[in-house]
C-alpha cells in the first residue's frame, strides 16, 4: 500500500457515518491505507445497535427517502464494505471505559487502542480527516 488516510470520527449521526464510511472506502478501493479513530459519539457509528438507528440531522429527515431513492446502501453494508476493502477500525479505550462499554458491543473486526495507537498511524498519514 501506499499512500494512509487517518480519520477520527468523533460524532454519531446519519451524516456523519456517511462521510466517515463513504471516504473510507474509496481511499481503500484506490489502494489507499484507512484506519479509523472511533471516540465519544463516534462510537455509535460501530455499535452493533447504535448503527441501526442513527440520527438523521433535525430537519433532513425527509433526506432518508433520497437515500433510499438513490440506491445508497445503508450504514451496516457501508461497515461491511469498509472492513472488506481492508479499513481498520479502533475503538477509543479511554471513551470506551469512560462510557462502560464492552467491546462485544460493537461490530466485530473492532481494535481497541489508545490514541497513541492511532496517533503511531497517523503521523505519516498522507490525508487526516476528523468528522
Amino acid at each position: 500500500m501506499g499512500k494512509k488516510v487517518a480519520i477520527i470520527a468523533s460524532n454519531g449521526g446519519m451524516f456523519d457515518a456517511y462521510k466517515v464510511f463513504n471516504i473510507a472506502t474509496a481511499a481503500a478501493a484506490t489502494d489507499m491505507e484507512v484506519k479509523i479513530f472511533f471516540t465519544f459519539e463516534g462510537l455509535n457509528l460501530i455499535h452493533k445497535q447504535a448503527s441501526h438507528q442513527l440520527p438523521m440531522p433535525a430537519g433532513r429527515e425527509h433526506l432518508a427517502e433520497g437515500f433510499a431513492k438513490a440506491n445508497v446502501p445503508a450504514i451496516p453494508e457501508l461497515i461491511e464494505m469498509a472492513q472488506d476493502l481492508g479499513v481498520t477500525f479502533i475503538g477509543c479505550q479511554m471513551t470506551i471505559d469512560v462510557m462502560g462499554l464492552e467491546k462485544d458491543a460493537f461490530v466485530d473486526g473492532v481494535e481497541v487502542g489508545g490514541a497513541v495507537t492511532f496517533l503511531d498511524f497517523a503521523k505519516n498519514a498522507d490525508v487526516s480527516l476528523t468528522f
